[in-house]
């Protein structure tokens, strides 16, 4: 069973922190916030989708977050341009106001010398940050992180347990990491000489810029020479895989389990779906859509959608998928056909036999 979480204030103050238009009664109090089929008395839900409507009777919640198309109910509605964003500043409010975050330096952590730390920064225990690193103002590292020498972290940037970041790494601010990921492992660089693959040292950097999100497990790579870029506003997955001298541009989404191969350039607003891989040395235009499970081999211009193996306009993609889903009936339409024509052949050499 789904709990809602925890809240205590009037409709009036949360329609006041998502900017909301009340209709109904302004005073009630809510007591938490949930899904609209688990929701219970107390509880304030929202609808983002027109097909879920007919629920808003159904509901146990005590009050509704909706479009601003919506104009009555049977409950108190706050009516908003965006609902589930709505909803989410609720939540966020909830969350951030409960959850417990390292304050100071921690008796256990490791500090190296000429290290500069900002104001109102959090360090958990173990962690350990190398000599001539840079941490900004109210950043917050859980324990069990690693942070490399001459590193810099910017402002109100969150790093959960056990990231580790390589040294001479650049991350910006408002930036947020999730556990087990490794920024600025070296890339996998080999040579083969005489059937012995030699490594190739990787020398270069990496940097996020600010305002991005970058799931569990994610692995980005240093570059060869110059830098692995990871442009502003970007959000990454779980299980994301991003190579050597990759550069992502602003505001882009990569899904989980997606592999970018070295020396990549993904432009602004791009969508990489789960699962999709991109060959290197490539480029991927603003505003393309990948479709999960693609394979990338060349270069997809701007404003694209591209599906399938090798990936191919979205358009020509499903063309070809519905022919193979009709290749068992045209198998055996050609097997009729062939048997046909045996006998249309049979009947011929019969008749020019009879002659």
């Amino acid at each position: 069973m789904q709990q809602s979480l925890k809240l205590n204030k009037t409709l009036k103050e949360i329609a006041k922190l998502i900017d909301g238009e009340i209709v109904g009664n302004a005073d009630i109090t809510i007591s938490g916030v949930c899904g609209i089929k688990e929701a219970k008395k107390g509880d304030i839900t929202f609808i983002a989708n027109p097909k879920y409507l007919a629920l808003m009777d159904d509901t146990k919640a005590s009050a509704i977050i909706t479009d601003k198309e919506v104009n009555s109910a049977s409950k108190p509605i706050v009516r908003v341009e965006n609902p589930s964003l709505a909803f989410s500043k609720v939540v966020s409010f909830i969350s951030n106001d409960e959850q417990v975050r390292p304050k100071g330096i921690h008796p256990a952590a490791i500090i190296g010398e000429a290290v500069k730390l900002g104001k109102d920064v959090g360090i958990g225990a173990y962690v350990v940050i190398e000599d001539g690193c840079e941490i900004g103002d109210s950043t917050v590292i859980y324990p069990g992180c690693f942070v490399g020498t001459k590193t810099k972290i910017g402002k109100q940037t969150l790093i959960y347990p056990n990231v580790s970041i390589r040294e001479k790494i650049t991350i910006g601010n408002r930036v947020v990491i999730h556990s087990g990921s490794v920024i600025g492992s070296e890339g996998f660089g080999f040579t083969t000489v005489g059937g012995v693959h030699q490594h190739i040292p990787q020398i270069g950097t990496v940097v996020i810029e600010d305002d991005v999100d970058i799931g569990s497990n994610v692995t980005i790579d240093r570059a060869r020479f110059d830098k692995t870029i990871i442009g502003k506003g970007t959000k990454i997955d779980n299980l994301v895989q991003i190579a050597h001298n990759v550069i992502v541009g602003e505001n882009s989404i990569i899904v989980a389990q997606v592999g970018i191969s070295g020396s990549t350039k993904i432009g602004k607003n791009v969508i990489l779906a789960g699962q999709a891989g991109l060959a290197g040395h490539i480029e991927v235009g603003d505003d393309v859509i990948v479709a999960g499970r693609s394979g990338v081999t060349k270069s997809v211009p701007a404003k694209t959608k591209v599906f399938g193996f090798p990936a191919k306009p979205y358009a020509t993609a499903m063309r070809i998928h519905a022919c193979v889903q009709r290749l068992p009936k045209l198998y055996n339409k050609i097997d009729e056909l062939e048997k046909q024509i045996k006998e249309l052949k049979e009947e011929i050499k019969r008749l020019r036999k009879n002659r």
